[in-house]
Formats: structure tokens, C-alpha cells, sequence
């Protein structure tokens, strides 16, 4: 593995390469801007695109736009306190108030600044944990693979948001919708319904373009465009770059979120939302001025931007290294890898290596190229915020007929690609979280498979999953998840907390003292 680390530091040194994160850093910064968009819609679209890439330059497209458009949510919720992705709104809070004092260049470049650095902590950290993880999995057979499909099917689901039952649902559709084509070991059509279409199974590029552009794009239109705040700042008339001494008072600050960022990526189900509100919090914890923030004080700011571009690093972890996506962005990231035959899992930095350590150099690439193109292009990136959702709505739209005809060249994609978006919008009006069914899609095809070498392993008996230790504990701890988001676990938990020893007081008033 130690060859592919310096193989890929080569690969992504390629001018093709660089080009390639340079565009996809440019084109996130404005995805992200644009409120109501997101970084997991603008990767699904233009997924078809890199086709007529090489593995390793698409990835480092795709990386970069994902990466790229986590910073550029916090340009609508600094001028508009309108978040531009759910991991910005955290941002809101202290940038829109800096931004209503007249220094909106400084909070953007705050902003900018803790972006930075928090992913250039995640990429150093990814560059190292991930292959550690990946000398391990080398010694995973189809019993321990199989444990670890499931393990990240009942984690997404479980940690979705709202009812864990609708998200473990929407998982085991996914799962359902991967069994359509032919049986891997017997070649046997399943759910093809004799439609020749559908003998080589779903095309996963075409059901990612349906389920997240198709609902965003709906959703823009009926929203219209809005009245906005009469104080929305639209332009930038004061300097971007923090002074050395601010520099130097936001980097703890910023290392700190960092690490939470990290680690709340590496939570299967989490996202930068969460990382966000977490790590503003802990600011404002361990802050000497408490009350500052929501003022537009620096720290508000720093905190949330740096943890959620820390994210990306950490969600890439699980999903290079055991081919469970941290996050729906990285779901469709290996989406990427699936459009030129590479197939995720844990064995992919071993059979993969060069496409894999490529993407990580990419990542760490990325973080510079998108400190340098956001000192030239956020100013201009204030105009793509005025553009109105109408607008916006029906672009989606035609984006995604070109996108699912140009796959296969099939009118047929077209109508499959409307289909799941039909499906991502009773999803959304339901409550039925899609991330779990991306998911499911992902990981069918390595559970069906896996499945059906283990019991052939075992000769038809179940018990090989419980006498391989490895699988045992795998399988575990995926009831665990499961057993631990269910309402009955909850109550048991509570009135265990509740029931005071003998000869003590209730804990009431510590139970409400924690909360403070």
C-alpha cells in the first residue's frame, strides 16, 4: 500500500487532475451559494459527466465539488441568512449579524479561513487512519464483508433522522431495489418483468439523478422566490483575509471543531448539521464571552465552518476504508466508482489502490484550491444568491433528462430517472429519510453476493455468522444500533435513570442541572 500512497500523490499531480479539482472547487462554491441546493443533488448530476473521465480524474471532480460546496453554504447565510446547505446553518447564527455590521468580507473570510483548516486536519487524518483500516479489512473473507454490509445498513437506518423505523425501511427497499436484474451466482432474471432494460439491474446514476434532483427541483418552484430580510447584504465592500494575530487567536478554536468534525463524520447517518450545532456549542463553552455570540462575534463562525468541512474527511473514512458511506454525499461519491466498474468495499484500497489513494490526495488538494478560488470568486459568488428559485427549479429539471439520457443513450433511463423521482418525493412528503435507500442500493449487490458465499462456506447453515468472532461481533453490534434508536430501549434507559438507589434523593434536580 505504501507504493499506491505515492502513485496516487502522482496521479493527482497530473494537470488533468488539478484541472479537474479546480472546477469541481468552482462549481461547488456556487452550487453551495445557491440556497436550497446541495452538494449530494450537483454530485448526482454531474456523475454522467464522468463517464469520459478517467476514474481518477472524476473522483477528484466530484471530491472537490462536495468539498467546495460545504464552504459555499456559508455565503447565503452570511449575506442572506438563508443557509445554502443544512451544514451552514449553524454559520447563520453569528455571520449574518457580522455581515449586518458592515463586514461581511470578514466573515466570509472567517469563514473561508476555518474551512481550511478543518479540512486540511481531516485530509491529514484520512491520508493516515484510513489505510490502517484498510491493512485490516485485507484479511476480511465473504463472512466478515457480509457482517460489515449489514452493520452499515442498520447504522444509516437507525441514525436517520425522525422514526428509525421509516429509515430502516427506506433501507430495506434499497436492498430490494438492488436484487432487480440477474442473479449474480445463477444468472437468473429477478424483478425484471421481461424487460431487457432491466436485465443488468438498476443504473445507480440514473436512480441518484431522480431521487435528489427531481424533489429539490419541485420543491424550488413551489417555494417560489421568496421575500427576503430588508438588511440582506448584497455585496462585500471590506477586506477578506484575517490579520496574522486573528489567525492566530481562531486557530485553537478551529482545530478544536476540527476534531469534532472528524469524529462526527466518522458516524455513519451524521452530516455537517450536526457536526456544526456541535462544535458551536462547544465554543461557546469553553469561551470566555458567552454572551457575545449570536452578536456576531468571530468564534460563532469558526467554530461550525470548520467542523463541517472536517466532516468530509471524516464520512470518507468508513467509506474507503469499509465501503460504508459516512454521509448521502458520500454515497454518491461511491456512486463514482461504481460508474467505472470499481465495486466498493472493504477490498478496495487493496484491488484499487492507485483510484483510492488519488481520491484522498484529492481531498487534501482540494482544501488549498479551495482557500485560493474562494479569495477570487466568493465576491462574484454573491450574485449567484440572487438567482430565483424559479429559475433554478426548471434548470434542475432539464439538467436531469440530459444527465439520466446521456448514461446509456436510452429513453428508457429517462422514464426510470422520473420514476425514482416520483419515489424521492413521497419519501419527502411522507417523512421517509432517502439516504438509507442510497444506502441499500450500494450495498445489495455485496450482501447478496457475500450472503450467498458465506452460506456456501458454511454448507447452507446460518451459524457461520456466529461462529466467525469477527462476524459475531459485526452482527452485534448492528442489533445493538438497531435495539439502541428503538422507543422501548429509550424507556428502559429513562426509567432506569429515574429509579434512585435506596436512601437517596430523586434525581430530579441533577437530571435538570445536565441540561444546563
Amino acid at each position: 500500500m505504501e507504493s499506491f500512497f505515492w502513485v496516487g500523490l502522482t496521479n493527482v499531480l497530473d494537470p488533468m487532475n488539478l484541472t479537474a479539482i479546480a472546477i469541481g472547487t468552482i462549481i461547488g462554491m456556487f452550487v453551495g451559494a445557491m440556497p436550497g441546493l446541495s452538494a449530494t443533488m450537483a454530485i448526482a448530476l454531474l456523475l454522467p459527466l464522468t463517464y469520459s473521465f478517467k476514474p481518477e480524474t472524476g473522483l477528484a471532480l466530484l471530491a472537490s465539488l462536495y468539498l467546495a460546496a460545504m464552504y459555499g453554504g456559508s455565503i447565503a447565510a452570511i449575506l442572506l441568512r438563508t443557509p445554502g446547505t443544512p451544514a451552514a446553518a449553524a454559520t447563520v447564527m453569528d455571520g449574518y449579524p457580522m455581515a449586518q455590521k458592515g463586514k461581511a468580507g470578514q466573515a466570509l473570510g472567517l469563514s473561508l479561513t476555518a474551512s481550511l483548516i478543518g479540512g486540511l486536519l481531516s485530509s491529514v487524518i484520512l491520508l493516515t487512519v484510513a489505510p490502517l483500516l484498510g491493512r485490516v479489512v485485507l484479511n476480511f473473507g465473504p463472512v466478515e464483508i457480509f457482517a460489515v454490509a449489514v452493520l452499515g445498513i442498520t447504522i444509516i437506518g437507525s441514525l436517520s433522522q425522525g422514526s428509525t423505523i421509516l429509515g430502516l425501511l427506506s433501507g430495506a427497499i434499497g436492498l430490494l431495489l438492488a436484487t432487480i436484474g440477474m442473479d449474480p451466482t445463477t444468472g437468473t432474471p429477478r424483478f425484471a418483468f421481461d424487460n431487457l432494460e432491466l436485465f443488468g439491474g438498476i443504473d445507480f446514476t440514473v436512480a441518484l439523478i431522480g431521487l435528489f434532483s427531481i424533489p429539490q427541483a419541485v420543491r424550488l418552484v413551489m417555494k417560489g422566490n421568496g421575500k427576503r430580510d430588508k438588511g440582506t447584504v448584497s455585496r462585500i465592500a471590506d477586506r477578506m483575509l484575517p490579520t496574522g494575530r486573528e489567525f492566530v487567536k481562531l486557530l485553537p478554536n478551529s482545530i478544536r471543531s476540527g476534531f469534532i468534525g472528524v469524529f462526527v463524520g466518522l458516524i455513519p447517518g451524521t452530516g455537517g448539521d450536526t457536526a456544526s450545532w456541535f462544535a458551536y456549542n462547544e465554543a461557546k463553552r469553553f469561551s470566555r464571552r458567552k454572551a457575545e455570540f449570536g452578536t456576531g462575534y468571530p468564534a460563532g463562525i469558526v467554530a461550525p465552518e470548520a467542523a463541517n468541512n472536517a466532516v468530509v474527511g471524516g464520512a470518507l473514512i468508513p467509506t474507503i476504508a469499509l465501503g460504508i458511506p459516512g454521509s448521502s454525499s458520500t454515497a454518491v461519491l461511491l456512486g463514482g466508482l461504481m460508474v467505472h466498474g470499481i465495486l466498493p468495499g472493504p477490498t478496495l484500497m487493496s484491488d484499487y489502490g492507485d483510484v483510492t489513494y488519488t481520491l484522498l490526495w484529492a481531498v487534501l488538494f482540494a482544501n488549498v484550491a479551495l482557500f485560493l478560488v474562494g479569495i477570487l470568486f466568493t465576491r462574484a459568488c454573491v450574485a449567484v444568491t440572487k438567482i430565483p428559485n424559479r429559475v433554478v427549479g426548471p434548470v434542475i429539471v432539464v439538467l436531469s433528462v440530459i444527465g439520466a439520457y446521456a448514461i446509456n443513450n436510452s429513453v428508457f433511463d429517462i422514464g426510470l430517472m422520473i420514476a425514482f423521482g416520483i419515489l424521492g418525493l413521497v419519501f419527502d412528503t411522507f417523512r421517509i429519510p432517502t439516504p438509507p435507500l442510497v444506502i441499500g442500493l450500494i450495498l445489495g449487490p455485496i450482501l447478496d453476493t457475500t450472503l450467498q458465499q458465506s452460506l456456501l462456506i458454511g454448507g447452507g447453515n446460518w451459524m457461520v455468522f456466529l461462529q466467525n468472532p469477527i462476524s459475531a461481533t459485526l452482527l452485534a453490534f448492528a442489533l445493538l444500533s438497531i435495539l439502541q434508536a428503538t422507543p422501548l430501549f429509550g424507556s428502559i434507559v429513562k426509567a432506569f435513570r429515574k429509579k434512585p438507589p435506596k436512601g437517596a434523593e430523586p434525581a430530579g434536580g441533577d437530571m435538570a442541572g445536565s441540561r444546563d
